[in-house]
């Protein structure tokens, strides 16, 4: 039996890399992107399956699981809800639209396509769903406030579902990454830009900084892991029997949860100041 999974944010990164890694394990991989462009450059570089699906637009995730489930002959087996882009920026700079264009895409758009895929798991009587948050949905970084909130949000609403669904056979499961190799800085990049008014500023000189380090290619830290980190963590939460509820990726993230538990408020506070903007 092959089992089929769907994918959300497979242009490049994390869920591209889940789709050429679980398509290579013989799973049914249903590989999502929000541009059209995108959809045809999966195909060209040897995804079976891809489909359009933007977590911003309703009509876009029905029509998006509709040809998900056209290719799955109606069944669902996983859910990688991976997706996501980060707005930069200090939280008195954010405007509220781009506040809200954040949580549409990292959180709003999750929890649509989720509670449509839902209902489909427990008419099946199987399934599971893995969310994709960060180290940052465990502790907060200074000027990533939008993104540190829609991830916090994904933490919370992820552990109340997996309560909620204890008494079924869906299982659900959080991968915590740290700095992995993707395209999310250069992403995150054209928000800054598009959205904050840096020369207005009183954190102009931050921001600066932050361009700059947006800006380099490569890795920005020695502890930066290949995409494929993820994935093997995925992988796990797919195919064992007893898959669990959090997975950490690299060591920032596991210091990261060590610090929240032994440091006082005070001195992790002093901790993230240092990681600038």
């Amino acid at each position: 039996m092959q089992y089929a999974v769907l994918i959300t944010g497979c242009s490049s990164g994390i869920g591209l890399e889940a789709a050429k890694m679980l398509q290579e394990r013989n799973f049914l991989v249903v590989a999502s992107c929000r541009k059209k462009e995108d959809v045809e450059a999966l195909k060209e570089q040897g995804i079976k399956h891809v489909v359009q699906l933007d977590l911003a637009d309703s009509a876009s995730i029905q029509q998006g699981l509709e040809d998900t489930l056209a290719i799955t002959q109606g069944k669902l087996f996983a859910l990688f809800n991976n997706g996501a882009y980060g707005q930069p920026g200090a939280v008195e700079d954010l405007p509220v639209e781009a506040l809200r264009t954040q949580f549409e895409s990292n959180f709003f758009g999750t929890h649509e396509l989720t509670t449509k895929v839902l209902k489909l798991m427990l008419a099946q009587g199987y399934g599971r769903i893995v969310n994709n948050s960060s180290v940052l949905g465990l502790v907060a970084a200074p000027f990533r406030g939008a993104y540190n909130a829609s991830k916090f949000a994904l933490e919370g609403l992820t552990d109340t579902l997996r309560l909620e669904l204890s008494d079924t056979p869906i299982k659900v499961s959080l991968i915590e990454p740290g700095p992995i190799e993707s395209r999310f800085r250069a992403n995150a990049l054209v928000a800054l830009k598009e959205n904050i008014d840096m020369e207005n500023s009183r954190h102009k000189k931050g921001y600066e900084e932050a361009i700059a380090r947006l800006s380099k290619e490569g890795a920005t830290s020695s502890q930066t892991l290949p995409a494929s980190a993820v994935v093997n963590k995925l992988i796990h939460a797919l195919e064992s029997p007893r898959p669990r509820a959090r997975y950490y990726v690299t060591l920032p993230t596991y210091g990261a949860v060590l610090m929240r538990r032994v440091l006082p408020t005070c001195l992790l506070d002093w901790v993230m100041r240092r990681q600038g903007a």
